[in-house]
């Protein structure tokens, strides 16, 4: 895009806290671009990014902003969700920080950009669809918003003083833009706007009608795009997880990730040693090692049965539910561990 065609001004603005949510981030900012958006896209990342998907980001992104991570403490209502990972979701609040723009749209690492959303910058703040779940709170997956660091120092006064009734972000930002259910409607954004990727087995019909006019979609829930195996032969996602997204919306997430992200992800080369694992580790490692083999080539065209198991079991860990008796017992860890030394690999962190 040429740069006089930038609206300089106004950006769509994500969050990654770690490597895997910034693969999320990564497909986001490129659906953006393959809806040929003309705002700037800005990203921002905690500690826990790699340098390797900071330059990744850089790729991708305008800016890229390091913030700090934002803590809610609220156990007991993270408990109700059975998601004690939304605490750093409060690290969000650090976008109205931004304030090197007039006007943005925050969307969530797990959203993709189905068509051209531009028009969502003729909204005002705080604008944002009704959540499936409870249509007379918004979803804070996607919102518009006006940067402002009074704005931003006021919410962070409201948190200590009022909570979160879920102990993340979307609890907060309902109750502190309380009005946002009956003061004006159009600060009410069509769900079109923040699709949830399962809804389709509860609102067939609906989606059946209304389904092309899909703006973004939001793969809520813990089991995401990532999360499931892919078919490299194929090109076919293999649901993994029972996260009941729609296959369709899968598959465009891969699509995206497979042309325009994972090549990137490739282990790297250390001087004129080939480094031995990938410079990405755990479910980004994975990823980074995927090849494309074509049926006729008699290779591999899928991840094997362990790989996905291996899948599998990090998304378990990730979840707090582990197998201390068994596969994940002590002496299985140790045996690992000590494989890892034999071979080597810890002389490239030294």
């Amino acid at each position: 895009m040429a740069a006089s065609s930038r609206v300089e001004d106004e950006a769509f603005v994500t969050l990654a806290t770690n490597d895997t949510y910034s693969l999320g981030a990564l497909v986001l900012g490129h659906s953006l671009r393959r809806a040929n958006t003309t705002r700037s896209l800005a990203v921002m990342i905690t500690a826990g990014v790699s340098q390797g998907m900071r330059h990744q980001l850089s790729e991708v992104f305008d800016v890229i902003s390091v913030v700090d991570v934002l803590d809610s403490k609220d156990a007991a209502n993270l408990d109700l969700l059975t998601r004690p990972d939304l605490g750093v979701t409060f690290t969000k609040l650090n976008c109205w920080r931004l304030t090197q723009f007039k006007k943005a749209v925050f969307m969530d690492a797990d959203t993709l950009a189905m068509q051209n959303i531009d028009e969502l910058f003729e909204r005002e703040e705080l604008s944002a669809a009704p959540d499936a779940g409870w249509p007379d709170c918004f979803n804070s997956g996607v919102f518009v918003f006006k940067p402002s660091e009074a704005t931003y120092q006021s919410l962070l006064k409201f948190a200590i003083s009022h909570g979160s009734f879920d102990g993340g972000d979307q609890g907060l930002l309902n109750l502190y833009f309380n009005d946002w259910s009956s003061k004006d409607i159009k600060r009410h954004l069509p769900f079109l706007y923040n699709v949830v990727s399962q809804a389709f087995y509860s609102y067939l019909p609906a989606f059946k009608q209304f389904g092309s006019e899909v703006k973004v979609v939001h793969f809520i829930g813990a089991v995401k795009p990532w999360h499931h195996g892919y078919n490299t032969a194929t090109g076919q996602v293999e649901e993994t997880g029972g996260g009941g997204h729609d296959q369709r919306f899968l598959q465009l997430w891969w699509s995206i990730f497979m042309e325009r992200v994972q090549s990137h992800l490739a282990p790297s080369v250390a001087g004129e040693r080939q480094v031995t694992h990938p410079t990405y580790m755990g479910i980004v490692g994975e990823l980074a090692s995927l090849k494309i083999s074509p049926p006729a080539s008699g290779g591999s065209d899928s991840y094997s049965k362990e790989q996905l198991e291996d899948r599998q079991r990090q998304f378990e860990w990730e979840q707090g539910r582990i197998d201390y008796l068994g596969i994940d017992a002590f002496a299985h860890i140790q045996s690992k561990l000590d494989e890892t030394i034999k071979k080597g690999y810890w002389r490239d962190f030294v």
